[in-house]
């Protein structure tokens, strides 16, 4: 399960000591059954499409956790530990490849690799993936020349089909985190989890005030 499994048993074993393997348990059951919904993403050509397994088992967890009866501050309390234990860098080169490309994006060549980048995301074969649009106009992102504009969701859509979408703005939290990671500050007027019609991502390069402000 693409290393992320672990996580979230540390995370349930964290939030629900005496019930973590029961809810693990659950969890890979639904697992089986969501996973089918979301296995064209291995292939797809379009690359965001590529953390819908997670989002799958994300899912499953959730729906576990709804059944037993928790609250949903409990359930994304819960998530979230798992999510953010993911996606923070174990050691000094994860922690270093995370802000390469925010140290790059300025670079010449990097507007070569934005436009193949751009022609990946902005289209899909399957009707439950991600469509996305890369905006490189420096007006338009604060000077950076890198934005994403999320246009169809295919988190959002995966919790749709299985009625959990009030759960899908869970992992919009998370999005400021890895941003941060990656060196750069996370600027958005809204998310389709939230009942935007767009995500839009937009970003400025962290200065050296806010750096050690934050360390």
């Amino acid at each position: 399960m693409g290393g992320y499994k672990k996580y979230f048993i540390k995370a349930v074993q964290t939030n629900f000591p005496g019930q973590s393997e029961k809810i693990i348990a659950t969890t890979d059951r639904h697992f089986s059954f969501i996973s089918p919904s979301v296995s064209f993403a291995k292939t797809s050509g379009n690359p965001i499409d590529r953390r819908l397994d997670f989002s799958a088992y994300f899912l499953a967890l959730i729906k576990s956790l709804d059944e037993q009866g928790e609250a949903f501050e409990t359930i994304r309390k819960t998530c979230l530990d798992a999510v953010l234990d993911y996606v923070r860098p174990k050691n000094k080169i994860q922690q270093l490849l995370k802000k390469l490309p925010a140290k790059l994006i300025d670079k010449r060549f990097a507007t070569y690799f934005l436009k193949l980048f751009h022609k990946k995301v902005s289209r899909n074969s399957n009707a439950d993936g991600f469509i996305a649009n890369i905006i490189t106009d420096k007006k338009e992102t604060y000077g950076l020349g890198y934005g994403i504009d999320i246009i169809e969701c295919g988190i959002c859509k995966l919790f749709e089909k299985y009625n959990y979408r009030k759960y899908a703005s869970i992992l919009c939290e998370v999005d400021a985190v890895t941003s941060n990671l990656a060196g750069l500050q996370l600027i958005r007027d809204g998310t389709i989890a939230n009942g935007a019609k767009k995500c839009d991502f937009r970003f400025k390069k962290e200065s050296s005030k806010s750096k050690t402000a934050s360390s």
